[in-house]
C-alpha cells in the first residue's frame, strides 16, 4: 500500500475590516514614526501639512510645516500674506507654486467658508488647489469622516492585500469599507508607516507584515518598473528655480534684483528661461535682466 502524498494548503485568513484594523493597529503601536506633522491640531494645520506633504518627504516637511503654522495659524491669517514673506518661508520645501496654491485656498476658505476650513470631501475638493486624496486626507484626520485617501501609498497596501488592481471602478468604496469607524486619521497614519516599512514598492517585507495572514499577495514576487537613470539634483530645472526664488527672497521686498550671469552648472540662457518660467507662474516680475518678487 503506497502513502498518499500530503499536499500542504496554506489558509489565507478572511479579511473584515475589524480583523484588518486590529492587526494594523497593534502594529503600529509599536512602530509609529514620531513625525512632527502628526502634531496637527486644527483642521487648518492638517490641511497645511497634507499640502506641504505633496511632492516633498515628510521628514523634510516636519519643521518648515511648524514654523509656518505657528507664523499663519489660520487661513485668515495667510490669506493676507505677502508672495515674499510667503515663499521666504516655503523655501527648501520646492515647487514653489503649491505655496501659491495654498494662499489662494486660505483665501477661499476665508471668502466661502467663514475662515474654517469645510469639512466634507465635496467642499474641501472644491477648493483651489486641493485634490481627491488631500480632500480625503484632511475629511479623515480633521474631521473623522471614514473615508480612505488614496495615494500610491494607500492603494499599495490595500491593492496587495485585496489581491486587485488599484484602479478598478469600485476601488475607492472598498478602501473606504476598511476604515477604522471612529479613528480613520490614525488608520492613515498606519497604512502610510506600513506602507514606509513593510509594504514597500519593490521588496515587500512580507514577513514582518501584520496582514500577512490575511493578504491575497502574500509572498508574490514583486515585478518594479526599472528605475530612471539619475540625474544630479543641481543640474536641473528645478534646483535653478529653487535658487532664483532663494536669491529673490533673501533681498528686501519689492527689491528689483540683477539676476546672474551662472548658477552652478546654468549658464545665462537656462537662468533666462527658468524665470520667464516663475513669470508666467506667478512668482517672479521681469524687467529686463533684473527680477523681484511679485507683490
Amino acid at each position: 500500500m503506497h502513502d498518499v502524498p500530503t499536499i500542504s494548503v496554506e489558509v489565507r485568513e478572511p479579511l473584515t475590516r475589524r480583523t484588518f484594523n486590529s492587526r494594523l493597529f497593534r502594529w503600529h503601536a509599536h512602530t509609529r514614526r514620531p513625525l512632527l506633522i502628526r502634531d496637527a491640531a486644527t483642521p487648518w494645520e492638517v490641511l497645511v501639512a497634507e499640502v506641504m506633504s505633496q511632492q516633498t518627504g515628510v521628514d523634510r516637511v516636519g519643521p518648515a510645516w511648524r514654523r509656518f503654522v505657528d507664523r499663519w495659524p489660520t487661513a485668515d491669517d495667510l490669506a493676507v500674506a505677502s508672495t515674499h514673506d510667503l515663499l521666504a518661508a516655503w523655501a527648501g520645501l520646492g515647487y514653489n507654486r503649491r505655496a501659491l496654491s495654498l494662499r489662494e485656498t486660505a483665501r477661499s476658505i476665508v471668502a466661502n467658508h467663514g475662515g474654517r476650513v469645510p469639512k466634507t470631501v465635496n467642499a474641501l475638493q472644491r477648493l483651489p488647489g486641493i485634490g481627491p486624496y488631500t480632500a480625503r486626507a484632511v475629511a479623515a484626520a480633521a474631521y473623522g469622516v471614514p473615508v480612505a485617501p488614496l495615494d500610491v501609498n494607500v492603494r499599495r497596501v490595500v491593492s496587495r492585500v485585496l489581491g486587485e488592481a488599484p484602479t478598478p471602478i469600485g476601488f475607492q468604496a472598498t478602501a473606504d469599507g476598511l476604515v477604522a469607524r471612529g479613528q480613520p486619521g490614525r488608520w492613515l497614519d498606519a497604512v502610510m508607516d506600513l506602507a514606509s516599512a513593510t509594504c514597500t514598492p519593490r521588496a515587500p517585507r512580507c514577513d514582518a507584515c501584520p496582514l500577512a495572514s490575511m493578504c491575497a499577495s502574500r509572498g508574490a514576487n514583486v515585478v518594479a518598473r526599472p528605475r530612471s537613470p539619475s540625474v544630479p539634483f543641481p543640474t536641473t530645472t528645478r534646483w535653478l528655480r529653487g535658487r532664483l526664488v532663494a536669491l529673490l527672497t533673501e533681498a528686501p521686498a519689492g527689491a528689483w534684483v540683477e539676476l546672474p550671469q551662472s548658477l552652478g552648472e546654468h549658464d545665462t540662457a537656462a537662468i533666462a528661461t527658468a524665470a520667464l518660467g516663475l513669470e508666467r507662474d506667478g512668482i517672479f516680475e521681469l524687467n529686463e535682466r533684473s527680477a523681484r518678487i511679485r507683490a
